[in-house]
């Protein structure tokens, strides 16, 4: 049993407490002066793992930024979707702007932590950057590789590892997996969509000397729209239901076994609408346009190499197909030529396994569009279905096309009185969307711009008359003329 006059005195006890507190701040001190401050975290963190373990009623999903080379899905959409739970209780976020951006940027800052409710499941998510210099096995850009190494940094690049954790009771483990995690993709989606900037990619400066041409991009700023565009409104109908189809067959798609792609012909004079119908797509649907100049392309593999660079939710263009390069043909061999000289291992048959071959399916949710002014002068194999799945002629400005160009340029909503007139003119002449709209920007005036637009069309119908009475006029009177051609030069029915 213990006694009063077993316990030590205040004093004593005064003492000892002072001689535990020395040592503590002696050893704290030297710590801190031997040990490195990032060793210090790391031992730290890793304590606290340790600690965090013995709770066996917790777990956590770990979500790391890259997947080997390649950046982990989940982890952008984690990314995305927790900018938009920030609360008041949340201490620092990394906000950004770059000068083309329209929106500011939110992300949670190094080692933040926020809390969500899910059913009734409470759902603790920490964001981790960790410095690797000082890990075991972290080195950056082995062997000299250009590549990612497994913790998606490049040569030059910080070494940085970062992680989402998702904490929760054991218990709820099913659920979170098979049901919050999908809602959370689910709605990332939906802000993507929201707030995507389309963007437009074309191949870098150094495209031309590179073995593996990589893209630039730039803010996709065309303002083309399915309203504004001066196209008969069926066939603007027809062509918004196949892309939301499109969009819409995922499983279909994967079920016939075919990759989910879709392509577009678009075939037609100059100035008929052709790359703003494909703005209109690209603004209609928020995927990204990868521009490719075939000129810039040196070899099939080449190619593969550009197929693998693009997204998925993308549109590939390739414009002006039937003159931007000459195609050597499957069956010969390319005769040499006067022009610059170029690397002939570029065949049609790298092109034609490029749309619809194996490399096709090297990606989801793409549409690729070739544009042409003439269509004729294409390789039948371009063009069968499977390949060019949909033909879209852009033709000469329509009545209904006029109308939609006056309420675009002139804000005329309402029947003009120059409206009979230029309908009437617009059935005998063939004009562009592209000269109309010229005409139709001279003035705000209304009025002054119609009337402009009539005799613009007035002297485009004299021209035709002249022309016409130029082929006739011309006719060689040393040869016979025929009957027919007889009779409309003497004036008579």
């Amino acid at each position: 049993m213990v006694t009063l006059s077993d316990l030590p005195s205040p004093s004593a006890a005064y003492a000892a407490y002072a001689s535990v507190s020395a040592s503590a701040m002696l050893l704290r001190t030297t710590f801190n002066q031997v040990v490195p401050r990032q060793l210090q975290d790391f031992l730290l963190k890793a304590f606290f793992r340790i600690f965090k373990r013995t709770n066996t009623s917790t777990l956590a999903l770990v979500v790391d930024q890259f997947d080997g080379m390649s950046r982990n899905d989940l982890f952008d959409s984690f990314e995305i979707y927790m900018s938009t739970k920030t609360n008041p209780k949340t201490e620092r976020l990394k906000i950004a702007k770059r000068s083309k951006d329209k929106h500011v940027s939110i992300k949670l800052a190094q080692n933040e932590n926020i809390v969500e409710f899910f059913q009734g499941i409470k759902i603790k998510w920490l964001f981790v950057c960790e410095e690797s210099e000082n890990m075991p096995g972290r080195n950056n850009g082995r062997n000299g590789s250009k590549y990612p190494n497994e913790y998606g940094n490049r040569p030059g690049d910080s070494k940085t590892k970062k992680w989402f954790e998702l904490r929760f009771e054991k218990l709820h483990k099913e659920t979170v997996i098979n049901s919050y995690i999908p809602f959370v993709l689910e709605k990332t989606k939906a802000i993507q969509n929201d707030k995507k900037v389309v963007k437009l990619h074309t191949l870098g400066n150094k495209a031309l000397y590179s073995e593996a041409p990589a893209w630039d991009s730039i803010n996709l700023e065309h303002p083309s729209t399915f309203e504004k565009l001066a196209m008969e409104p069926s066939e603007k109908k027809a062509l918004m239901d196949d892309l939301d189809l499109f969009v819409q067959r995922k499983e279909y798609y994967k079920k016939v076994g075919r990759a989910w792609k879709r392509g577009y012909l678009l075939y037609g004079p100059p100035g008929t609408g052709k790359s703003s119908l494909i703005a209109a797509m690209a603004n209609y649907l928020k995927f990204d346009i990868y521009d490719l100049q075939l000129m810039n392309v040196k070899h099939d593999s080449g190619l593969r190499k550009l197929l693998l660079g693009t997204a998925n939710r993308s549109i590939l263009v390739i414009e002006d197909i039937d003159c931007s390069v000459e195609l050597p043909d499957r069956n010969t061999k390319p005769v040499p030529s006067d022009r610059q000289p170029r690397d002939l291992q570029f065949t049609l048959s790298g092109l034609l396994n490029f749309i619809d071959g194996l490399w096709s399916s090297c990606g989801d949710e793409r549409i690729i569009i070739f544009t042409t002014n003439n269509k004729d002068k294409l390789d039948p194999a371009l063009l069968r279905p499977g390949r060019m799945d949909k033909h879209i002629h852009m033709s000469y400005l329509s009545n209904n096309g006029f109308k939609t160009l006056a309420s675009n340029y002139l804000d005329i909503k309402d029947q003009h009185w120059r409206y009979r007139e230029i309908e009437e003119l617009l059935g005998s002449v063939q004009v562009t969307p592209a000269e109309v709209a010229e005409e139709l920007m001279k003035t705000n005036d209304a009025d002054l711009c119609l009337g402009g637009l009539v005799n613009f069309l007035r002297g485009r119908k004299r021209g035709r008359s002249v022309e016409s009475k130029d082929d006739v006029d011309s006719t060689d009177e040393t040869q016979p003329v025929p009957e027919t051609k007889r009779i409309k030069a003497n004036g008579r029915q």
